[in-house]
C-alpha cells in the first residue's frame, strides 16, 4: 500500500477564536489534539482518509489505515460515546483503539497500549469493593465521600473533588480526598463562570475528559483537501480533543499540571462533576479511564435514586398534610378564612413561619407575617402576575417593597384561588443569612491583555455573607401548593353547588311564604274591621247601660283591633313588595324628599324640627313608588325617634360608594334622636324587630324591613350607624342603572303582575 505524501498535505484552517469571551470559544472543533495519542478522521462508509494528526510517522499512518480496513467495525451512531476496538498492532507498535461517529466522519483514536491487568483490572476492583459500599451509603454526602476516595485510589491523582451545581451554576464541593501539599477546597464554592456554557453542554455529551499535561503543545490535524477546515471535524466525543488555552492557563494558575473530569448526570441534567488534579503530568490507560467512567455512571444512578426517593417521601408527607387541611375545610362552610383555624397544619405543609389568607380586602393570618397593608400590596402584585403558583426565596429582588419586611418574609410561596377575585394564600419564610466560602473572590473580573481574556489567578479562600434570601422552596413544596390549590377549588365549587341548591329551595319556600303571608294578611283584614265595627255598634246601642269600666275595656279592644289592622296592612304591603314587578326609571329624589318632608310637617305641625336637606340629592334609577315607600319610612323613623329632642335635627344627604366594584349612589338620613346600640344593628332590618317599647314609640316593626327589601330588590345595600342618646344614621346605596336594560326587562317582569 502506498504511503501518503506529507508534502501534499496541509494543516486544517483553524476556526477563528474570539478569546475576549470564554463562552465564544469553539471548543468542539479545535483542529488539534493532545500529544499522548494519535487520531484518524475517515469517511464512515469507505474508510477513506479525510484528516490525521500531525504526530503520525509516514509508515505507521499507512499501516493504521490498512489495519482498520481489516477490522470488523461495529455500527456506530452519530453522537454516541466512543466504542473500544481493543488492542491493535500497527507496525511494531501496539495501541488501544477506540472509535466514534460524528454527523459526517468516523473518528478513530490510538493510544499506547499497556499489558492487560487481567482480574486486577480497575473495573473488577470497582465492582468488588466500591459497588457494595455505594449501596450502603444513605446520604448524598456519603456517596460523594465514597466516590472521591475511590476515584483517587483508581487514578492516583493528588486531589479528587466531588461537587454539585446549584440553580445559578455555582459549584459546591461536597467531598474531597487530597494528599499532603494540596490546597483543600472542602465546602468551598466555585463560581459558575469557571465553567463556560459551551463546556457544560459538552460535559453532557462527553462524560470523561483527561488533560495529561497542562504544558502540552497541541498536535495539529492535517488533510489533503484544501477546502477542509477545523470547523468541519467535530471532536466532541474524542478523548484526545485539545482543550481551550484559557483552561490550560486556569489549571496552571491553580497549581495543577494534569486534571481529569467525570460528569455526574442526573435526569438528563449536569448535576455535578468528579474533578481530579495533580501537581505533575499524569496519564491514564484505557482500562482505568473506563473504570472512572463507570464509577461516574454508578454515582449518577445512586444520586438520582436518593433524590427521587427523598422527593417521593417528601411529597407523600406533604400530601397527607394537604388532605388533612382539605378535610378540615370540608367540615366547615368551606370559606377560605377557616384555613387559619388549623395553624399547625397550614405552617407545617409548607414548612413556613407565617401564612396569610387574602380574600379581596380581608386578611387572616397566623405566625410571623408582614403588616396587613404590606400583605395586601404583595397579594395584589402576585394576583397581577396571573400565575397559579408563585414562589421566590429572594422576594425583594422581584418586588422592591419587600425590602421593608425581608426579616419576616424574605421568601414567599403563594397560590391564587380565583382568576376573578383577589383570593390568595401566602406562606412566608424569614431571611437566612448564608455564609459561602469561595475558592477565590468571584467578584473579581477576569484580566484581559490586548483583547484576550485570562482566567483568575487566585483561588485563595474568600468568605461572602449572602443576605435577603430565605430557605429555598423545594419542588415537592411547590407541587403540594399546586395540589392544595386544586383541592381547595374543588371544595369551594362543591360547596357553591350545595349553596345554589339550598338557595333554589329557599327561593321556592320564600315564594310560598310570601303567598301565604299575603293570603293570611288579606283574609285577616275583614275580621279586624268586623271587631272594630261591632265595638262601635255595642257602644252606640248599649252605651247608656255600659259601665265606665266596660266602656274602657271596649275602647281597648277597638284600639287593639285598629293596631292589628295596621299590622295586617303593613304585612300585606311588605308581601306585595316581593311579588310586584319593578318599574325602574330615573327618579328625582330631591323632589321626592321635598314632598315627603311637607307631608310629615302636616302630620305634626307643632314639632320643632330643623331639616337640613342636601341640595345635590342624586337622581336614582329605581321604581318610583317603592323608592317613595323606602324614603318615607326612613324620614318617618327620624321624626319619630327624635321626638324627645327640642329641636329635632334631621339631615338628608347624598352618599356615593361602590357595589361589587361598580360606582353607586344613595341617600342617608341622620337624626339626633334616641339612637341605638350597634350590637343590635343587624336586628333593625328584620320583620317585627323593635329596640324600644311600643308605649314609647308607636309602629308596626315592619318599616325598616320594607326598606331593606326594596333596596335589595334594586340590587343595593342598606346600612345603619347609631349611638345611644346620640342619634342614628340610616341609608342605602343603589347601583347606577341602565335605563335601556330596565325598560327592556320591564314587560317580562310585569308578567308576575301586582298582587
Amino acid at each position: 500500500m502506498s504511503t501518503v505524501p506529507l508534502m501534499e498535505s496541509r494543516a486544517l484552517e483553524p476556526v477563528p477564536v474570539d478569546l475576549s469571551s470564554c463562552d465564544l470559544e469553539p471548543i468542539r472543533v479545535p483542529g488539534s489534539i493532545q500529544p499522548h495519542g494519535r487520531l484518524l478522521v475517515l469517511q464512515p462508509d469507505s474508510l477513506a482518509l479525510v484528516a490525521w494528526s500531525e504526530n503520525w510517522p509516514d509508515a505507521q499512518l499507512a499501516a493504521a489505515q490498512h489495519t482498520l480496513k481489516g477490522l470488523s467495525l461495529p455500527a456506530l451512531q452519530p453522537g454516541a460515546s466512543p466504542v473500544s476496538l481493543g488492542a491493535v498492532r500497527v507496525g511494531d507498535a501496539h495501541f488501544d483503539v477506540s472509535a466514534n461517529r460524528s454527523e459526517r466522519h468516523l473518528i478513530v483514536e490510538f493510544e499506547a497500549a499497556l499489558p492487560s491487568a487481567g482480574n486486577e483490572a480497575p473495573i473488577y476492583s470497582l465492582t468488588r469493593v466500591f459497588l457494595p459500599q455505594l449501596h450502603q451509603a444513605d446520604t448524598i454526602a456519603g456517596l460523594a465521600a465514597l466516590a472521591a476516595r475511590e476515584m483517587k485510589r483508581l487514578t492516583g491523582f493528588g486531589r479528587c473533588l466531588v461537587y454539585r451545581f446549584d440553580e445559578a451554576g455555582h459549584g459546591q464541593v461536597l467531598a474531597e480526598q487530597a494528599d499532603p501539599g494540596y490546597d483543600s477546597y472542602q465546602n468551598h464554592h466555585f463560581p459558575a463562570t469557571d465553567i463556560p456554557q459551551q463546556a457544560r453542554a459538552l460535559y453532557l455529551v462527553n462524560h470523561f475528559r483527561l488533560i495529561a499535561d497542562a504544558n502540552y503543545q497541541p498536535v495539529r490535524l492535517l488533510a489533503h483537501d484544501a477546502s477542509l477546515t477545523a470547523a468541519d471535524i467535530d471532536l466532541s466525543q474524542a478523548q484526545l480533543r485539545s482543550v481551550s488555552p484559557i483552561h490550560l492557563e486556569y489549571m496552571r494558575n491553580m497549581g495543577t499540571l494534569s486534571s481529569m473530569s467525570v460528569s455526574i448526570v442526573v435526569e438528563g441534567k449536569l448535576w455535578g462533576l468528579v474533578s481530579c488534579h495533580d501537581h505533575g503530568p499524569r496519564f491514564l490507560d484505557t482500562a482505568t479511564r473506563l473504570a472512572c467512567e463507570h464509577l461516574g455512571q454508578l454515582l449518577s444512578l445512586q444520586i438520582q435514586s436518593k433524590e427521587s426517593n427523598g422527593e417521593v417521601a417528601e411529597r407523600l408527607e406533604l400530601r397527607q398534610l394537604t388532605l388533612q387541611i382539605v378535610s378540615h375545610l370540608g367540615e366547615s362552610d368551606a370559606t377560605l378564612q377557616h384555613l387559619v383555624a388549623e395553624p399547625s397544619l397550614m405552617l407545617r405543609v409548607m414548612r413556613a413561619t407565617g401564612v396569610a389568607v387574602v380574600l379581596d380586602d380581608e386578611v387572616w393570618s397566623i405566625g410571623d407575617v408582614p403588616e396587613r397593608t404590606q400583605v395586601q400590596a404583595l397579594a395584589g402584585w402576585i394576583a397581577g402576575l396571573g400565575t397559579e403558583v408563585y414562589e421566590s426565596d429572594s422576594l425583594a429582588t422581584h418586588f422592591a417593597p419587600a425590602e421593608a419586611f425581608h426579616g419576616t418574609a424574605a421568601g414567599v410561596l403563594a397560590i391564587s384561588i380565583s382568576q376573578v377575585h383577589r383570593h390568595l394564600i401566602l406562606w412566608f419564610r424569614p431571611e437566612i443569612v448564608r455564609t459561602v466560602r469561595w475558592a477565590g473572590d468571584p467578584r473579581k473580573p477576569v484580566s484581559t491583555d490586548g483583547g484576550r481574556i485570562h482566567p483568575r489567578l487566585s483561588f485563595a479562600s474568600w468568605v461572602e455573607n449572602i443576605r435577603g434570601h430565605s430557605r429555598r422552596w423545594s419542588g415537592a413544596e411547590v407541587g403540594a401548593a399546586l395540589e392544595l390549590r386544586q383541592a381547595l377549588i374543588g371544595v369551594v365549587l362543591r360547596r357553591a353547588e350545595e349553596l345554589a341548591a339550598v338557595a333554589t329551595e329557599l327561593g321556592r319556600v320564600n315564594k310560598e311564604l310570601e303567598a301565604f303571608s299575603y293570603t293570611v294578611s288579606h283574609d285577616l283584614r275583614a275580621p279586624m274591621r268586623h271587631i272594630s265595627g261591632y265595638v262601635d255598634l255595642v257602644m252606640q246601642t248599649e252605651g247608656q247601660q255600659i259601665s265606665d269600666r266596660a266602656r274602657r275595656y271596649l275602647g281597648n279592644v277597638k284600639d287593639a283591633a285598629a293596631f292589628a289592622g295596621q299590622m295586617v296592612d303593613a304585612l300585606l304591603d311588605f308581601s306585595r313588595m316581593g311579588r310586584s314587578a319593578l318599574k325602574q326609571r330615573p327618579v328625582d329624589t330631591a323632589s321626592l324628599v321635598d314632598g315627603l318632608v311637607r307631608e310629615l310637617r302636616r302630620v305634626e305641625p307643632q314639632r320643632a324640627i330643623e331639616w337640613q336637606i342636601d341640595p345635590a340629592l342624586p337622581s336614582l334609577h329605581a321604581d318610583p313608588l317603592l323608592l317613595q315607600v323606602a324614603l318615607r319610612n326612613l324620614l318617618a323613623n327620624a321624626v319619630k325617634y327624635s321626638r324627645t329632642r327640642s329641636p329635632s335635627r334631621i339631615a338628608v344627604r347624598a352618599i356615593r360608594g361602590e357595589l361589587e366594584g361598580a360606582p353607586a349612589e344613595g341617600i342617608e338620613v341622620e337624626d339626633n334622636g334616641v339612637g341605638f346600640q350597634m350590637k343590635y344593628a343587624d336586628k333593625l332590618f328584620g320583620v317585627f324587630q323593635r329596640l324600644h317599647q311600643a308605649e314609647d314609640f308607636e309602629g308596626t316593626g315592619i318599616g325598616l324591613a320594607s326598606v331593606k327589601r326594596i333596596v335589595e330588590r334594586h340590587g343595593g345595600t342598606v346600612h345603619a350607624q347609631g349611638e345611644v342618646d346620640a342619634g342614628a344614621r340610616f341609608g342605602f346605596l343603589l347601583p347606577h342603572g341602565d335605563p335601556e336594560k330596565a325598560d327592556a326587562a320591564a314587560p317580562a317582569a310585569n308578567g308576575e303582575g301586582h298582587a
